[in-house]
């Protein structure tokens, strides 16, 4: 079996699962964020009274903090008062920051684990050995009501990466190249496990990147087994109850890739689709609005060091703005610590409050018709950050700095 797999079969106390197969599994971490008050209207109507699992349930005031509308503010004070009632511990205040960021901040995100999140880039977790996958409300209820869920065993590819990244290019590159070669629906329901010799170079940040995008391919779940980085991490949050998975030898994958992380340059993705992807210097001088940089894709701590470098001593240009949105507290913290955040506002950077913001357009920085952004978030739709007639390209947050210094779409290694 995968590890995927072996995941699976452990949390359904079973010695073996195979793909297709459906298994009720016990749920390690259950994830609810502020768009999902449905997922306790739906525990009141399937007959719950009592939450199974309190101390496995997580709730996160992410995607409106803080709250912009009459209705975001309802929502939330509706999930305060539902951790109160089922002692609930794990609420998230608007301050903690994106779900995702903050369960790898305060250890939830382990491996062996399965975590269960009503968000759809639930793959991030697999970037610690996890078996991790979004779902919806009624998903959510049944977890709240019996701690359990049934999975269908997705297949499970492969996608070796061999190389070393250029100057200038990050995995956020190397996923936007992958996606636009495979293309959006390549990997739906299937696991995708990333190996090869670039795995060891990349940090658990930039592994949380590429997890996290599989689910622009519709990946079920996302997979990197643990090593010494990973070991690094655990030991840091100081970590020690967790269970490590390994893939049997000679196991068969539903389709085996291989992509050369050497020869990919900084990539781009294009309007209105995460697989309409390009190199980025194909489309150089092409005029923005705005620059974004956040979001549980491109918001941590190597990503604003990353853009501070590029703006340090220098400003955005004129007629640019440029909201830098930290993934959560801890990252916020660490970057006024190193003087990050200070740089950037010298630069003209925008602070914004730690969470979502703009990046699934609800606040905090919308795009007006007509208006260009560039952003190190994971979804360039139409209407994704505000009008639907506004265009989003997605980079890395090197580029996302360098075209905010440039007012239009610029390669990074010209100012590294």
């Amino acid at each position: 079996m995968h590890a995927l797999e072996k995941i699976l079969a452990a949390h359904a106390e079973r010695d073996s699962v195979r793909t297709g197969e459906i298994v009720n599994c016990r749920v390690d971490v259950a994830g609810i964020n502020d768009l999902y008050p449905q997922a306790m209207y739906s525990f009141r109507e399937i007959g719950g009274v009592r939450v199974k699992d309190p101390e496995r349930v997580l709730i996160f005031l992410d995607h409106y903090a803080p709250a912009s509308t009459v209705r975001q503010a309802e929502n939330q004070k509706q999930f305060r008062a539902f951790a109160r009632e089922q002692g609930i511990s794990g609420l998230m205040e608007i301050n903690e920051g994106v779900c995702h960021q903050v369960m790898a901040d305060k250890g939830y995100s382990r491996p062996g684990r399965l975590i269960v999140v009503t968000d759809s880039h639930t793959t991030t977790h697999g970037a610690f050995g996890a078996f991790s996958t979004g779902v919806g409300a009624t998903d959510m209820a049944c977890i709240l009501k019996t701690g359990q869920l049934w999975f269908r065993v997705p297949e499970i590819m492969r996608i070796r990466l061999e190389g070393s990244l250029q100057k200038g290019v990050f995995a956020k590159d190397l996923i936007l190249h992958i996606i636009g070669r495979l293309g959006a629906d390549f990997a739906v329901y299937r696991g995708v496990c990333f190996e090869g010799s670039l795995i060891s170079q990349l940090s658990v940040s930039e592994r949380m990147a590429l997890c996290n995008m599989t689910t622009e391919m519709g990946a079920k779940a996302a997979y990197i087994q643990p090593d010494a980085v990973t070991m690094a991490f655990l030991k840091d949050k100081e970590i020690a109850d967790f269970t490590v998975f390994e893939t049997d030898p000679g196991y068969v994958y539903a389709d085996d890739l291989a992509f050369d992380a050497s020869s990919v340059p900084p990539q781009l993705a294009l309007p209105f689709s995460v697989d309409n992807v390009a190199d980025l210097r194909e489309h150089l001088g092409v005029p923005l609005d705005q620059a974004f940089l956040g979001s549980c894709t491109g918001g941590r701590l190597e990503d604003i060091e990353a853009a501070a470098r590029i703006l340090r001593g220098r400003h955005i240009a004129p007629g640019m703005r440029m909201l830098i949105v930290p993934a959560s507290k801890k990252v916020l913290r660490d970057a006024i610590s190193a003087g990050y955040i200070g740089e950037l506002i010298e630069a003209g950077c925008t602070l914004v409050s730690t969470g979502c913001a703009a990046c699934l357009g609800t606040h905090e920085g919308l795009l007006a018709e007509g208006e260009s952004c560039i952003s190190s978030t994971n979804r360039n739709f139409p209407g994704r950050m505000g009008h639907n007639k506004a265009r989003i390209y997605l980079a890395s947050p090197a580029a996302v700095a360098a075209s905010a210094l440039a007012g239009s779409i610029a390669d990074p290694r010209d100012y590294l």
